[in-house]
């Protein structure tokens, strides 16, 4: 069953530039807000008090390590991890042409991030690569990854994983698992950008679907008992949230909660008018809140 959409809906995004795939964190009473390479930045980062207006802070990492490739950074999200802060992000793996997810570290949340691995985090060669990490930690204080494998490349059905953190978030603990696969019509050709809530007395695994230079993507979502377990997808006959009036081809989905605990969904959307570069387009900032009744969960306040 799909859950309904809320009427009341944001009329406009709240950073018009081009800040595709967002991740907003949120540091006491400020947010800091990530996204992929633009205008010659590898790391976008702006920064708010109110969600409302966003002031551009500059390249969250400067330099990438050698073994990467420049131009192709996507995607990236920060992990609050004790007294330092863990930038999670996607670079071409420069030796194989394909994507991978590497890992640094800082000490403000608008960086400077550095990086100095000698090899990716996460890389599925042998499934095209991987991209579009997303941390969750849940109630008990673990953290985990997830990311999709980029199995499009090579003419692959695409899939989404998962696996546990060490303490020190530069790591894993865990067993890989596999959360979802594409298998929707909706969905061809391919899933990515997954995200995890709980709520509701449970785990809402949220996913992009569809092509993403298109106003048919769009926002799913399946449910599980577990981060790491098997989960249920509750958007067969369609997705949750797919393009409105002035905004086109939502995707890039991350979560958040604000100064008063309230859930929040930052994504990126074109122009309903200008969908993909090739027409001028920009996948510009959007926030809306989140609600869930009876189990299903709602965008809009």
């Amino acid at each position: 069953m799909l859950a309904p959409m809320a009427a009341q809906l944001s009329s406009a995004p709240v950073y018009s530039g081009d800040f595709a795939d967002p991740f907003v964190l949120r540091v006491d009473d400020r947010y800091y807000a990530y996204a992929t390479n633009a205008g010659g930045i590898n790391v976008q980062v702006v920064t708010s008090s109110n969600l409302a207006s966003w002031e551009r802070l500059g390249d969250a990492l400067p330099s990438l390590p050698s073994w990467a490739g420049l131009g192709f950074t996507w995607a990236p999200v920060v992990l609050s991890q004790r007294d330092r802060y863990v930038l999670y992000y996607t670079v071409r793996h420069a030796a194989s042409g394909r994507q991978a997810i590497s890992v640094a570290t800082g000490d403000r949340p608008e960086g400077p991030f550095n990086d100095v691995s000698r090899a990716p985090l996460i890389f599925q060669q042998e499934r095209g690569g991987s991209i579009d990490p997303s941390p969750f930690v849940d109630v008990d204080g673990r953290a985990y990854l997830l990311w999709k494998s980029d199995d499009n490349a090579i003419g692959r059905r695409t899939s989404l994983w998962i696996c546990r953190l060490d303490g020190d978030g530069l790591s894993f603990a865990g067993k890989v698992v596999c959360l979802l696969r594409k298998s929707q019509q909706w969905e061809e050709p391919l899933i990515e950008a997954p995200s995890m809530v709980r709520a509701a007395g449970g785990y809402y695994l949220f996913y992009s679907a569809n092509w993403w230079e298109s106003s048919s993507y769009a926002v799913g979502y399946g449910t599980g008992r577990r981060p790491a377990g098997r989960f249920n997808k509750m958007t067969s006959a369609g997705p949750w949230v797919s393009s409105r009036d002035g905004a086109a081809g939502p995707g890039g989905q991350e979560f958040f909660t604000d100064t008063r605990g309230a859930l929040w969904m930052a994504y990126h959307a074109w122009q309903s008018d200008k969908v993909g570069y090739a027409a001028g387009g920009a996948r510009a900032l959007w926030v809306d809140r989140v609600e869930f009744v009876d189990g299903h969960p709602r965008l809009g306040a």
